[in-house]
């Protein structure tokens, strides 16, 4: 499976026009945009749930519409599942009745025997199926409908802000699971969000929506750390993304050292065993920027850097974004324009972006 997503529409709604083109290959690509930027129209008109007056939908090489051939797919042959904010569960069925709800939908010809199993340890909701949702936390309730879905055997799993009405201890529940999910399943997901904090942690694609058109589209790692994207660089948890390895642990410092493009970095110390990979992020606002190598400071993690690209300063405030290449790493630092101004800084210059350990945030 390759997971292609492919995406050209284009539908008036009201006096709201959405238009939006983009494809990916990513296991979650992340719809992310301002409440009415048009992701959950979107995510309708793939469900099958609209039907757009122009446009093409095709999940891997499975056209699902094509208005110029006169194609549209109706909803229930898509074999699309479909995650809501609330978990839309049957509140007079257990959990088990409900899981099976959704495995009467699964295509006849597949035998679903062992996933039932599979979906049930992926998701921990075992202890969970005798139980009625009105017993159930919202954490467990999602768990549930996500659960419910993949009975169904869908070719493309579409969640629309599944967290957002959670509180953040239900919310830091349920996101390994989606990263399980996420890795474990070969099945692509489209996942509406407007958390800076969920897009980097989880997506490996991200398509950035504003007044219904598409602004930007790509990895979730380019485009976090791009000055330009305003919508991401603004926002007050703006950040970097990097993958990285586990090299080695000292639990004696309780600290984990990481190997990253940018260069080692030290985190707090993480659970995984060495040669573990994982995701760092780096807000922002958390990133000095020093025009020679400091000695005699606290942070332990200075890199070497050149100046890639400034953003401009927003209108009414003091700080600007920058974005500094670490050996093809990205890193976004946000600072006052009084600073940059200070420092000259300007394209091209090489620099040292300076991050304390405690500030990098590990999944």
């Amino acid at each position: 499976m390759t997971n292609a997503i492919e995406i050209a529409v284009s539908h008036q709604l009201g006096a709201f026009a959405l238009a939006a083109d983009f494809t990916s290959n990513g296991r979650l690509t992340a719809l992310f945009g301002r409440s009415g930027s048009g992701k959950t129209s979107l995510v309708n008109i793939i469900a099958g749930l609209i039907r757009p007056q122009r446009g093409r939908i095709a999940i891997d090489g499975q056209v699902l519409l094509d208005s110029e051939r006169g194609i549209f797919v109706p909803k229930h042959k898509r074999r699309i599942g479909y995650v809501f904010q609330e978990a839309r569960l049957f509140p007079h069925l257990t959990v088990r009745q409900n899981l099976l709800y959704g495995q009467w939908f699964a295509p006849k010809t597949d035998t679903v025997g062992s996933e039932i199993a599979d979906v049930l340890d992926l998701l921990g909701i075992g202890h969970l199926l005798h139980r009625h949702p009105g017993r159930l936390s919202g954490g467990e309730k999602q768990r549930v409908a996500i659960g419910r879905a993949l009975l169904a055997k869908p070719r493309l799993l579409l969640m629309d802000e599944p967290l957002a009405s959670l509180d953040e201890a239900r919310k830091a529940e349920i996101l390994p699971y989606i990263e399980r999910l996420r890795d474990a399943f070969g099945i692509p997901i489209v996942y509406v969000s407007h958390s800076v904090a969920e897009v980097a942690r989880l997506a490996s694609n991200l398509v950035v929506l504003d007044q219904g058109s598409v602004i930007a589209s790509g990895s979730t790692i380019d485009l976090m750390s791009r000055p330009d994207v305003p919508l991401l660089s603004a926002a007050p948890e703006a950040g970097s993304v990097l993958d990285a390895r586990i090299l080695r642990h000292e639990p004696e410092h309780g600290l984990s050292v990481l190997e990253t493009q940018a260069g080692q970095v030290q985190v707090p110390h993480r659970a995984q065993p060495p040669g573990s990979q994982l995701r760092v992020r780096i807000l922002a606002s958390d990133v000095l920027i020093s025009l020679q190598p400091l000695q005699g400071i606290s942070a332990l993690n200075v890199l070497s850097g050149t100046i890639a690209e400034i953003g401009a300063r927003r209108s009414g405030g003091s700080a600007l974004e920058i974005g500094i290449d670490c050996n093809g790493a990205s890193l976004l630092a946000r600072l006052t324009s009084k600073s940059a101004a200070h420092l000259g800084l300007k394209p091209g210059q090489s620099v040292y972006a300076v991050v304390k350990s405690v500030s990098i945030d590990g999944q």
